[in-house]
């Protein structure tokens, strides 16, 4: 029996609909309250079937804070993901972040261990790494930086790693990937996918920093490739390339047909965006698009080696630019549809 926890998500819900199309007996963690219609979207993009794959899926209702819940939900589960997380860059998120990421995160090991799951694979990210200078490569060896510069989400996913290694300790076999910016098909105004609405409603300006991205259906590969491996103890960057966020706007503008954004935002700007961004939030009561701690990371060039993980799977990964073409094509279809 397989577990998800996070499975009303975007990384999640392309997860179910691979282990379900696969054939595998799967258990999905969901809080009483969750909706999944996300999950119907994304299963009905790849499928004509999906009304049927979906009924495949056995919901669970539980919570990461109910230690109770999960120990109920893990009876006789072989294989664990967990992929539920807050993502947030706002300031003023950080108790939320700790406690759903980390304490979540810490409750999901211990009942995993009291209920001898078999294998965990642990979603954390590419923010749960060290960073030293500009242009350095890093890898799953680059020493985590405790300084101030880095934002509250990948402090939060760095500490709750130390749980997962901490049940490693407490015999858990379990494995950890790291994704880069992960890119598909979404929630079209929420996470990496909002960024396709944004360039659509004609963004002028881009970030001057690179950064990791992968292609979703690339995350759920690497998942599948490494729990159905020996291998235990580790953790995986999931990249396929580093790219400028110039390049990546332009794919993207290109791919949906629209302006490309054209003026660089420096630090200025970036201080005014951020800014206007939170006083329209008190307005529309949304969490801002843009803040601080956003402004400062797509500023630095960041360049992430997948090298541990190709050489651990073979995997052929999906460029970015045919991620974001395939991407951008299934954005305009649903606008079409709306």
């Amino acid at each position: 029996m397989i577990l998800v926890t996070g499975g009303t998500g975007f990384l999640g819900a392309h997860l179910l609909y691979r282990l379900v199309s696969e054939g595998a007996e799967v258990k999905a963690l969901k809080r009483p309250d969750s909706s999944i219609e996300l999950t119907k979207k994304i299963f009905s993009r790849y499928s004509d079937r999906s009304v049927e794959l979906l009924k495949n899926i056995k919901w669970v209702d539980g919570d990461l804070h109910d230690i109770f819940s999960l120990l109920d939900a893990f009876e006789g589960v072989d294989q664990l993901y967990h992929t539920a997380a807050m993502v947030s860059l706002d300031s003023g998120d950080g108790r939320e972040l700790l406690n759903t990421n980390v304490q979540g995160t810490a409750n999901v090991v211990n009942a995993a261990v009291e209920k001898n799951v078999g294998r965990l694979c642990y979603v954390s990210s590419i923010g749960a790494f060290g960073y030293e200078a500009d242009h350095e490569v890093i890898d799953e060896e680059t020493p985590w930086d405790p300084s101030k510069n880095k934002s509250l989400y990948s402090k939060s996913k760095y500490e709750a790693e130390r749980e997962v290694w901490r049940g490693m300790a407490e015999g858990l076999n379990a494995v950890i990937v790291n994704p880069g910016v992960i890119l598909g098909p979404g929630n079209w105004d929420h996470g990496s996918p909002k960024i396709f609405t944004t360039i659509y409603k004609g963004l002028k300006f881009y970030p001057r920093g690179t950064n990791g991205f992968v292609d979703v259906n690339d995350v759920v590969t690497a998942m599948l490739k490494l729990m159905d491996s020996d291998l235990s103890g580790s953790r995986f960057i999931v990249t396929s390339e580093n790219i400028s966020y110039q390049q990546l706007f332009e794919w993207i503008a290109e791919s949906m047909h629209v302006p490309v954004p054209k003026y660089k935002a420096g630090k200025l700007l970036g201080a005014i965006g951020w800014r206007l961004a939170k006083i329209m939030s008190l307005f529309n009561r949304n969490q801002p698009s843009i803040t601080p701690s956003a402004i400062k990371s797509s500023n630095r060039y960041y360049q992430y080696s997948n090298k541990k993980l190709i050489h651990a799977t073979d995997m052929k990964m999906i460029p970015v630019k045919e991620s974001v073409e395939m991407t951008a094509r299934q954005f305009l279809k649903d606008r079409n549809q709306k």
